[in-house]
């Protein structure tokens, strides 16, 4: 049964079409493998194999969701997205036992498109951390190293799809929780342009500076995947005012190649492993290999959209969830009071210069999409580093110190621009741990960085962690 609940969700599903398997089967797989790992990894929020039982007998027993493109995938969602009857808890202690009695958008398309939902998975405090801990659920382990995180916010996701306890999943980005995760745990990805996914139902709100940054995204153990996901659950929310009319698209792999592609190692200034820039070479081959034109080009506005990334969301972010931990600071998970002093250290935020950065950011993003006129699609890392160990904040690359918010900044741009970005898993550390690249497009390309990544995907693709393979 490891193999099994190892296939690609697309197999999953072409066996439960064929007949070859049932849906209580192939839920009972996905338990056997949560109930064998989940102790040492500490995925879940919210987690019930008679629930799940109960579902799957339903799927197999009706035939109201024959015709859905999911009937009877074992999927799993991020605690920070409504679902109805889960516990959605944002990892906070102050929100402990909270269940949503109704579905995001997003995750009412899942159950019509007949997905079973294995449960919601753990992430750090009100999300703002790029590991996965908190005082509610413990902390969550990456499944190739259990002394290293699986990344956040996104981790439980992350480690529960690369460890075979879920086929795919839902997360959510607003700095790279859905990508980091990925890079860590060896899975893809995708940060969408905001509203090709509804976000209406993600806890908190995506609203205010977070309606750009934010996104709900898709995340599996091929692109293939990813594909199926983004095509099941996009589509226009018209109750959300950040949510466009955009029809989905299918492109040729001739359409694909008429968009040069710019590569990139570093930024020239979070410097990376040696084994990232090998990561990234061998992406940029593959895709020379496959027809396209890569060309060397790092865009002069990464760092100029960085600043704004970090005005909306280390110092907005702080000012939005100051009313609730007014007072109660003691009472917060020693990760969210680590980016409450980050956050800190930035000053206060004044009216005017919230003012200013959103202007600002307006005149950078119109700024960037420029560059990327003549390469609108860009390849680089996702990280500077492969996954790190708990609570580690600094590493030394190259003779540099590089710090915890930097480490990651290759992210960031993507979600100041409001762009897709892509991962993708392909190369390894000298420790063996898994080390992705990102594939971003301009805003609304969506189906072009998830076409460029199938093609890095095939040429590499889902390697196991082995305690996923043990019996």
């Amino acid at each position: 049964m490891n193999d099994l609940v190892l296939l690609p969700a697309t197999e999953q599903l072409q066996m439960l079409r064929a007949g070859r398997i049932s849906i209580s089967e192939l839920a009972e797989a996905h338990i056997r493998q949560i109930e064998r790992l989940n102790p040492a990894l500490n995925v879940f929020a919210d987690f019930d194999a008679d629930r799940i039982r109960g579902q799957a007998r339903l799927l197999d027993s009706t035939k109201a969701y024959e015709r859905g493109s999911l009937r009877g995938l074992p999927v799993t969602v991020k605690s920070s997205i409504a679902t109805a009857g889960y516990k959605c808890e944002m990892g906070s202690v102050f929100h402990q036992g909270d269940t949503p009695s109704e579905d995001a958008v997003v995750v009412a398309r899942l159950r019509a498109a007949g997905a079973l939902i294995l449960g919601t998975t753990n992430c750090p405090e009100f999300l703002m951390a790029y590991e996965t801990a908190n005082d509610l659920h413990g902390r969550t382990s990456n499944p190739w190293d259990l002394e290293r995180t699986p990344g956040g916010s996104s981790g439980g996701e992350s480690a529960a799809i690369a460890a075979g306890m879920s086929a795919a999943g839902l997360g959510s980005d607003s700095g790279g929780s859905v990508r980091v995760p990925a890079h860590f745990t060896g899975i893809c990805s995708l940060k969408p342009t905001p509203g090709r996914i509804p976000g209406r139902g993600h806890l908190p709100p995506c609203i205010g500076p977070f309606a750009t940054l934010g996104a709900i995204g898709p995340m599996a153990r091929t692109i293939a995947d990813v594909q199926l996901m983004f095509a099941t659950l996009s589509g226009q929310d018209d109750a959300d005012p950040a949510s466009p009319p955009i029809p989905l698209r299918a492109l040729t792999l001739e359409e694909l190649r008429s968009h040069k592609i710019g590569v990139f190692e570093d930024d020239g200034l979070a410097p990376v492993t040696p084994e990232t820039r090998a990561a990234v070479n061998a992406a940029a081959d593959a895709l020379r290999d496959a027809g396209f034109c890569v060309e060397p080009f790092r865009p002069r506005t990464l760092e100029q959209l960085r600043k704004p990334w970090w005005t909306f969301f280390v110092q907005c972010g702080a000012m939005f969830y100051e009313p609730e931990s007014r007072g109660r600071r003691e009472r917060l998970s020693p990760i969210f009071r680590e980016f409450l002093d980050i956050a800190d250290r930035s000053g206060p935020l004044t009216s005017t210069e919230l003012l200013n950065a959103w202007a600002e950011s307006d005149l950078l993003r119109a700024k960037a999409l420029e560059e990327m006129r003549n390469y609108p699609v860009l390849l680089c890392p996702v990280a500077s580093t492969p996954a790190w160990r708990h609570g580690e904040r600094q590493w030394s690359i190259d003779g540099k110190r590089v710090e915890y918010l930097d480490s990651v900044r290759y992210t960031q741009w993507f979600n100041t621009l409001g762009a897709p970005a892509a991962v993708v898993p392909v190369g390894r550390s000298a420790e063996g741990l898994p080390i992705g690249v990102q594939i971003a497009a301009r805003p609304f390309e969506d189906e072009v960085a998830l076409g460029i990544a199938s093609v890095i995907d095939s040429a590499f693709g889902f390697k196991a962690p082995p305690m996923a393979l043990g019996s």
